[in-house]
């Protein structure tokens, strides 16, 4: 094991297998002469050529477009976005094109494609830079979605995204680029769909996905100075959702409290609260709880931001409601 930058185990996942296969190339916004928006591609120009890392002009519906109409083709493109914020002007390429056309040609055409960036807030950005849209992409059949929270799951995620066959949406965070951990040097692949528990515990389950699972450790461990023993499950994908481990968590535990940053209405949070009242209703002993960002645009005020996003003391608080902790 050594400890590198989230942005490093980034570009060695792309690197490794670029070297591998030459029908992998990378494109998106300063990805080559600039070495990445946020210096993920750093180095990648020198080593791939101008033909494999591409720069793109700002306009993200079109280098979109290319690059699904590309992996139809043969190839496997890796598209990045400078933040999934402006994903939603290719939005109809990557829903109504990559995620539809396995379907809709019989199965004559796949679409390897990776498209990836960061998500959710970032600092005093304001509300058009600052959105979550993983369950966005999550509601849509034919997409995979990756939401990696530690530099080790990011390089076993993305490597896996690559090889897939199918389009995968890779979600960062720009607050988590900095972020080192250790990662493996062996050659190693991580399975999308299923979750990782992060650590046992007998007495509640807490269930998070990307940069927010800092949130929930940090809360596991102020409930463990108190005697209180969660567990705690990282996500890693959002589709598909690894429900059969959260379940079996909440089987031992028989409470949840699940975290997420987007907003409230129609959330992954939502979807796991169902999908565990309808299959493991009997084993719970208190109401589900959610633990979610702000039902607002997000503000530009770092006290009101603090406001919106979910923090460990209300993780902590949660816990103790759904434990009848009157404390």
């Amino acid at each position: 094991m050594r400890e590198i930058q989230f942005r490093e185990a980034l570009r060695e996942a792309m690197n490794e297998e670029m070297r591998k296969d030459e029908t992998i190339y990378l494109m998106g916004e300063e990805v080559a002469e600039y070495n990445g928006a946020y210096k993920v591609s750093q180095g990648m120009l020198d080593e791939f050529g101008a033909k494999r890392v591409i720069d793109t002009p700002i306009s993200e519906l079109g280098f979109a477009g290319i690059a699904i109409g590309s992996a139809m083709n043969g190839l496997k493109p890796i598209v990045e976005f400078m933040t999934f914020n402006f994903s939603l002007v290719a939005i109809d390429q990557v829903i109504n094109g990559a995620a539809k056309i396995m379907s809709m040609s019989g199965g004559q055409f796949s679409v390897p494609i990776v498209f990836r960036g960061p998500t959710g807030n970032a600092g005093m950005l304001s509300s058009q830079h600052s959105q979550c849209f993983e369950n966005w992409y999550a509601n849509c059949p034919g997409l995979k979605v990756v939401v990696p929270s530690n530099p080790a799951d990011a390089k076993g995620l993305l490597k896996s995204a690559i090889i897939d066959p199918d389009p995968v949406i890779f979600m960062e965070s720009e607050l988590m680029y900095g972020d080192k951990g250790e990662v493996p040097e062996e050659t190693y692949y991580i399975e999308i769909g299923k979750a990782k528990v992060v650590s046992e515990g007998s007495d509640v389950t807490l269930v998070g996905f990307g940069k927010i699972m800092k949130v929930v450790i940090a809360a596991a461990q102020e409930l463990a100075k108190e005697g209180i023993k969660a567990e705690v499950i990282d996500l890693r994908t959002v589709r598909p959702i690894d429900y059969d481990t959260v379940i079996a968590s909440v089987k031992k535990t028989n409470r949840l409290v699940i975290v997420e940053e987007s907003w409230p209405l129609g959330s992954i949070a939502t979807e796991v609260a169902f999908k565990v009242q309808k299959d493991a209703f009997d084993y719970l002993d208190a109401p589900i709880l959610r633990i979610m960002g702000g039902d607002v645009p997000l503000p530009y005020a770092p006290t009101l931001i603090q406001e919106y996003l979910p923090n460990p003391e209300k993780v902590v608080k949660a816990v103790k409601e759904v434990m009848y902790v009157r404390k």
